[in-house]
């Protein structure tokens, strides 16, 4: 379905002119926004009585309201008085898979992310590169409906690795040819390295041989090595927060050194990492992390979630009604796992998150980019693609940042972490008319993210009747197919 909003509802107002009576006209535009509080995240502050005007996929003039309207002629005008405007967000974290019977399921979140502000999205690899590589190229070229998508691809693993979908890896010329044929063949917007088999030395190839190559580079950082190692790489990101906490742990060398040996197994190496985190220690990882420009995406909802499985099993959020039944069947091993805990296991549980997720204020302290991802998608239990990202915001603030850092998370971080702040992350003259228009401030309440009047993508309108209609068909699709799924299991 391809949702294209109305010129004329009742938010948005039409009008013949947008001019002054008897004002001369200096330029056309397709839409003006009209009367809106521009929120300027990257100062924290919010800019009243401005207009907003968009031609084609741009804006083109931001400014005082009747200034604005006296120069510029709009074939339509949204009425903003009262509400305020932000740049599109991004989820930085996101993943596609669980198989090949899983593709239409997976191609049915894309609106979630729309319908919810979310207007560009990093894909952190699943199982299905190939079919991630295409939706990219339908949603670039406007016969697939969904936020921007930007993909590492297949990730880059050792032999025989835990995870499907990745190039398998066992010495420096797979390295070189793997990278060869991200970069070459499916020009993938940054590269995904993970450690479940792939030798440590060969991550740090790897990764070194992308920043030689000009690409980005994230990834889960093997246990023998420190994360200071992964950072003097090149590594361009730290997904997860586990390993900004990993950094600040004052004996990290000598434990991947015992673990790297064989001297200790890994769950003696989490032990020892979880109790001895040194403050002093993290901030100058930290300081070095901004120094050297590597971002962190602290995922904290999805960790959350886990960590308080026994106290909410969601078998009864109403956003169940998004995912589809295969989706769903794929959060079952974490549950199941979960479920086995005793009272001890489920207290640490919740101490481990309390420690990472005071982490956070340290690197914003510290200068380090924080960027939002909600590590949303197959396998993650209830962590629900589209929603999650506020989710993310509010935890946050929860957990020290101010809603002007969080809100900068979800709209500056993405866009400077590809080099791309030219075109996105502001409300001005030559971004990308990617915006969000809310009801309330989201300066004062970060909660404000959530309360989505309108939806503007590539220059297009996406009214509150829009966005509602997005998350209407993606629910009235999953509903018939759970309607097969119970068919197919009596049978």
């Amino acid at each position: 379905m391809k949702f294209v909003a109305p010129l004329i509802v009742a938010l948005l107002a039409s009008t013949t002119s947008a001019l002054a009576a008897g004002a001369p006209v200096t330029d056309s535009a397709d839409m003006m926004i009209r009367h809106v509080t521009v929120i300027d995240v990257e100062h924290a502050r919010a800019i009243g009585e401005q207009a907003v005007v968009l031609r084609g996929k741009d804006v083109v003039a931001v400014g005082k309201d009747g200034e604005i309207a006296r120069a510029w002629h709009a074939q339509s005008v949204v009425e903003g008085k009262g509400r305020f405007l932000i740049p599109g967000l991004w989820d930085m974290h996101v993943h596609f898979g669980g198989g090949p019977d899983l593709v239409e399921e997976n191609k049915a979140l894309l609106p979630l992310y729309v319908a919810h502000g979310i207007t560009t999205i990093r894909d952190c690899s699943g199982d299905l590169p190939d079919q991630v590589l295409s939706w990219r190229g339908e949603i670039a070229g406007g016969t697939l409906f969904g936020p921007r998508l930007l993909t590492s691809g297949a990730k880059i693993e050792g032999i025989k690795p835990v995870w499907k979908g990745t190039i398998e890896v066992g010495s420096k010329a797979d390295v070189d040819a793997a990278l060869a044929r991200l970069q070459d063949r499916d020009k993938v917007d940054f590269v995904k390295i993970t450690d479940s088999t792939l030798d440590p030395q060969l991550f740090l190839y790897a990764v070194s041989q992308a920043k030689a190559r000009g690409l980005r580079s994230s990834g889960h950082i093997p246990m023998a090595l420190t994360v200071g190692q992964a950072v003097d790489a090149g590594i361009s990101s730290i997904e997860h927060i586990d390993y900004a906490y990993k950094a600040g742990v004052k004996d990290e060398a000598a434990i991947a050194a015992d673990f790297a040996a064989g001297r200790i197994d890994r769950a003696e190496a989490n032990r020892r990492l979880d109790s001895g985190f040194d403050t002093a220690t993290a901030m100058a990882s930290y300081r070095n992390f901004a120094q050297k420009g590597v971002f962190v995406t602290p995922t904290l909802n999805g960790s959350r979630i886990l960590a308080w499985l026994d106290a909410d099993d969601h078998a009864h959020d109403s956003y169940l009604a998004y995912i589809g039944p295969k989706l769903r069947k794929t959060y079952e091993w974490r549950i199941e796992r979960a479920a086995k805990a005793g009272a001890a296991a489920i207290e640490a549980r919740h101490a481990h998150f309390q420690r990472m997720a005071a982490v956070l204020p340290l690197l914003e302290k510290a200068g380090v980019t924080v960027i939002a991802g909600t590590d949303a998608g197959f396998l993650n239990s209830f962590n629900y693609p589209g929603i999650g990202l506020h989710d993310e915001l509010s935890l946050f603030v929860k957990e020290g940042l101010t809603p002007a850092q969080a809100l900068s998370a979800a709209t500056r971080a993405g866009p400077a972490w590809f080099g791309l702040l030219g075109r996105y992350g502001a409300v001005a003259p030559g971004k990308a008319a990617d915006l969000v228009l809310l009801d309330r401030n989201p300066l004062k309440d970060i909660a404000a993210t959530r309360a989505i009047r309108a939806v503007i993508m590539n220059g297009k309108l996406y009214d509150r009747k829009a966005l509602d209609g997005m998350l209407t068909d993606t629910k009235n699709k999953v509903a018939a197919w759970n309607i097969a799924d119970k068919a197919g299991a009596t049978q």
